[in-house]
């Protein structure tokens, strides 16, 4: 709602500003040339002279809310949509993280056991080999029972920070 225009010091009504003039059936403002003076004539009738000039005019660019329907045929949709209704779309992105989650899941298991499975065979392989002694503690014993296990911590600490880097990467391109 717009608020009613204020008197003007002059004395017309709206002078110096269009856009507050109203028309006489009350649809909006009307242009400068439609504006009419109602002063009163000296003999006490209202006179239908048009406004003087010194009415400004404000413009408005009027845009229509269609321009934009032509230009595009059909819905964008966003990858999370294509998940969320699990399309086909959604599925080859779910397909592609496990995938590349399996692959980093294998690697990782090809690297445990050729680490933990290597020396037995090398021990079985070369009986000397297993006869070694280091400390007073024999070389299967420390290969096996102590080095696997900082081992196993740092496969395990690279396999997470692998997985959490293919997670964020499928996040991204999910998200745009």
């Amino acid at each position: 709602m717009r608020a009613p225009p204020e008197p003007d010091p002059e004395g017309g009504p709206g002078a110096g500003r269009s856009s507050d003039v109203a028309a006489p059936d009350g649809r909006g403002p009307q242009r400068p040339a439609d504006v009419e003076s109602r002063a009163p004539e000296p003999d006490g009738r209202r006179s239908h002279r048009r406004a003087e000039a010194n009415v400004t005019v404000r413009r408005v660019a009027v845009t229509s809310p269609r321009t934009a329907a032509g230009q595009r045929t059909r819905p964008v949709r966003r990858r999370r949509d294509e998940l969320a209704d699990q399309t086909g779309v959604g599925e080859v992105l779910i397909r592609s993280l496990i995938r590349a989650q399996l692959g980093l899941a294998l690697r990782v298991l090809g690297v445990v056991v050729v680490l933990l499975g290597g020396p037995p065979l090398i021990f079985a392989l070369f009986p000397a080999a297993g006869r070694v002694e280091i400390g007073g503690v024999g070389l299967p014993w420390l290969l096996l029972g102590v080095a696997a296990f900082p081992l196993l911590v740092l496969l395990g600490l690279v396999y997470m920070r692998q997985a959490e880097r293919h997670e964020r990467e499928f996040a991204e391109l999910v998200e745009h």
